[in-house]
Formats: C-alpha cells, sequence, structure tokens
C-alpha cells in the first residue's frame, strides 16, 4: 500500500483520471485548473522553454465549469481541450501533457478550489503509485506564464531538500505591454503594490508565518500536501486556507530565486483576489486602490512582542496586559475569550518556543485578517496604498524618494528578492 493511499481512499472526490501509469522518476507535477480558457497554448509555450531539472515532469490541466454554467463557457472549454491536443501534437517537450474534462460536477460549491483540489488529488495519486512522498505538487494558473528556471528551481530548492517542504513562489504581474489597457496596466501595479504592501507590514510586525498566498504560485511535496489534509473545496480564496494549514507545519518558505507571471487581467469569477481587484478598480475609474493603515501593523508589532511576556505571566497578569493593549486591539479581543484562549494555549505547551507555536496557530492569518477588517471600520481607516507604502518605507529606515509607482513597487519587490528568507 502507497505512502497516500489511506488518504485518498478516503477523501480523494473522483477516481483515478489518467490511465497511464507516471514514470518511476517524476518528481514535479504541475496541477492547472483551467476555466473558459482556450488561450492555454501561451502558458504551454512558457513551459516548454524552460530548463529542464533532473527528473520526470507532468502537467496536468483540470479543465472544469460549474453545473449552472453558461453554454459558451462549455464551448471555451471544448475548445480549451482541442487547443491542448493540438500544442500536444504539434510540439516536443521533455513534460507528459495531460488535459481532462472534469466536466460539470453536481458537487454543491463547485468553483477553483474543488477543481484545484482534483487536480492535486490526481497528482498525489500518481506520486503515490510510485511511493514518492517527496514529489513535488505546484499549483498554477491557466492564464500565467513563468520564468525559464522554474522547474529547475523547484527541483533543486523544494524536491532535492529535506528540510523544505512547501513554499510560496515569487510572482511579478507584468506593467505594461499590448495585452491589455493601459488602466488595467496601472491598477494592476497598484494591486500588487497592496500585497507587497500588506507582506511587509506583516514581517514589520515581526509575524513569523508572512507570506504571499497566491494560488498560481505555490509548491507542496505530496506527502505534506496529505499530511496537511489536503486542498479544500472553498469557491474562491482556497490558496489562503491551504497555505493556512501548511505553514505551522515548518518547511515553509519563499522561493525567490524563480518567478511566475500572474494575467492582470479583470474578472468576476471569484469575489476576491486579483481578478475581482481590478474588477472593482476598473468600475470606479480614476480611484486609488486602498489598502490597511499603517497603524494597524504598528498594532501588530505591539502585540506580538508580548509573546514571551503572556508565557510567562499568570491570568491576573494576562488580564492586565490585556487592558493595557492599544485601543483597536482592546476592542477587538473581548476579555473573556482572550484569557480563555492564552489559558489554553499555555495548557498545552511545555515551553516558550511551543507556545510560540500554537499562539501563531490561533492567531493566524485569518485572524490578522479579521483583526485588520475590524479596525479599517472607523478607527484606522484604509489608506491609498502609495501613501501607507512608502509609509512604511520611512518607520523602517528605507529610502522614500520615487519618481512613480512603478518604481516605489520595484522597490518592493527588490525587498523579496534581494533577501533569501530562511525556511521556517
Amino acid at each position: 500500500m502507497g505512502f497516500a493511499t489511506s488518504w485518498l481512499d478516503k477523501r480523494a472526490l473522483f477516481p483515478e483520471f489518467i490511465n497511464e501509469p507516471p514514470d518511476n522518476q517524476t518528481g514535479i507535477i504541475v496541477v492547472i485548473p483551467a476555466y473558459k480558457e482556450p488561450g492555454i497554448a501561451e502558458l504551454l509555450d512558457s513551459l516548454v522553454k524552460c530548463n529542464e531539472p533532473a527528473c520526470k515532469v507532468e502537467v496536468i490541466v483540470v479543465v472544469n465549469a460549474p453545473a449552472d454554467a453558461e453554454p459558451e463557457i462549455n464551448l471555451d472549454n471544448k475548445t480549451c481541450i482541442s487547443n491542448i491536443e493540438s500544442w500536444k501534437r504539434e510540439n516536443q517537450s521533455f513534460f507528459r501533457l495531460y488535459s481532462f474534462d472534469a466536466g460539470q460536477p453536481s458537487k454543491k460549491g463547485w468553483g477553483v478550489g474543488l477543481a484545484r483540489k482534483t487536480g492535486m488529488d490526481e497528482a498525489l495519486r500518481r506520486f503515490n503509485s510510485i511511493e514518492r512522498p517527496g514529489g513535488v505538487i505546484a499549483s498554477l494558473d491557466a492564464d500565467c506564464t513563468v520564468e525559464k528556471n522554474y522547474f529547475t528551481a523547484l527541483f533543486s530548492e523544494l524536491f532535492s531538500s529535506k528540510h523544505n517542504k512547501a513554499c510560496s513562489i515569487y510572482f511579478e504581474h507584468p506593467l505594461a505591454g499590448k495585452d491589455f489597457s493601459s488602466e488595467i496596466y496601472d491598477y494592476i501595479i497598484q494591486y500588487e503594490l497592496h500585497l507587497r504592501y500588506y507582506l511587509q507590514g506583516l514581517k514589520y510586525a515581526g509575524y513569523p508565518y508572512a507570506f504571499h498566498t497566491v494560488g498560481s504560485s505555490m509548491a507542496v511535496k505530496a506527502s505534506s500536501y496529505a499530511s496537511c489534509g489536503g486542498m479544500n473545496q472553498k469557491q474562491a480564496g482556497e490558496d489562503f486556507y491551504f497555505i493556512q494549514k501548511l505553514m505551522p507545519q515548518g518547511g515553509y518558505f519563499a522561493l525567490n530565486t524563480t518567478t511566475v507571471y500572474p494575467s492582470p487581467r479583470e474578472s468576476s469569477r471569484v469575489p476576491f483576489g486579483t481578478g475581482a481587484a481590478m474588477r472593482s478598480l476598473m468600475k470606479s475609474s480614476g480611484n486609488y486602490y486602498m489598502t490597511y493603515n499603517i497603524e494597524a501593523f504598528k498594532e501588530l508589532r505591539h502585540l506580538f512582542s508580548l509573546t514571551g511576556e503572556f508565557y510567562r505571566s499568570d491570568d491576573s497578569q494576562i488580564f492586565t496586559l490585556r487592558n493595557s493593549l492599544p485601543p483597536g486591539l482592546k476592542t477587538f479581543f473581548r476579555e473573556d475569550e482572550f484569557l480563555t484562549s492564552l489559558t489554553e494555549i499555555k495548557g498545552n505547551t511545555s515551553g516558550p518556543d511551543s507556545f510560540c507555536k500554537r499562539f501563531y496557530s490561533w492567531f493566524n492569518m485569518f485572524m490578522i485578517v479579521k483583526y485588520l477588517n475590524h479596525v479599517s471600520s472607523g478607527m484606522f481607516d484604509k489608506q491609498p496604498v502609495a501613501e501607507a507604502a512608502l509609509m512604511l518605507l520611512k518607520i523602517t529606515g528605507k529610502k522614500t524618494d520615487y519618481a512613480s509607482l512603478q518604481e516605489l513597487l520595484e522597490n518592493y519587490r527588490s525587498l523579496e528578492r534581494g533577501v533569501n528568507y530562511s525556511s521556517l
């Protein structure tokens, strides 16, 4: 029995899709959900131009649609499959390319989460059949392209590492070109700056699990995929919730030596994320993208600086510490819930390190977002992203003189690419 046979028997939603057995040397499988993606050949062209890694590679495209999809969407999906088959006939590639039509399942809440899960479960099944728990399951989107060293970076930094178990892969949206309007490129600069400002805000606050949570730029070893419960079934934000399960396991890192290039296009497919943000900005033409106030990250910095004191304190001292918190945090934490939570954490830990790990499993990224949204309603109003990003650079002692918004974004990009963050 394979390392994940029991898991697959209990949790996989579908039986095996691909009948051809994998090569025994397969080390990387890329999973790509495709919904209304007739232009998928651009991604395949990008992948085939990549440097070949020292292992076999597979690419699995999961073409799908919800049960209530319009007829034209199903037509686009048929075109997508036809284009994939044409591409296979016309190109010689170092990777095996598979596509299957998941159809229009009647499963409740079908969306990108279930489509991604379907493909990642299939990748797990294939690694299970060759007993390769360290095989890499990478997640892409059909409207992306990648840097030439995409596969070799995954091989050297994830597949070949005993310690590294999963990662967020560095990404950059295109900021110019002929594929989209100038408005789209202007707005994607603001949105990507928001993502990078948010990440740096978390790092400034001292949050230990500060990583991007983007479904088109992440990868995980097969054994870790199974041990965290696999991909969830969210209709949107599936990447956020999935990565929250992975990070506390350890071995999560930022793979910054290659790049995924997601599309800046607008979309109504999901209620949030890049496509939804771009759609909202396009509807409110001329407005700035509004992001979380820097004062909220200052409060989080104060909270995270107290973890050692929380561990050393008794109930009465914890109560006192809670009452001394800055105003936003004090209104966010109810007295009884805060004391109960910290008491429970202390009661199930044996030292300061295990306390911190359990504390951040409780006050995780989901809790942080709840707090940020709480204080954004009347206490710390959201700020234009350029204003907030400059303020964060100022309080961290970095350059704040930029000729354009794009130059400011390029600096935030360099903060990530210029630092090799050690894995957790």
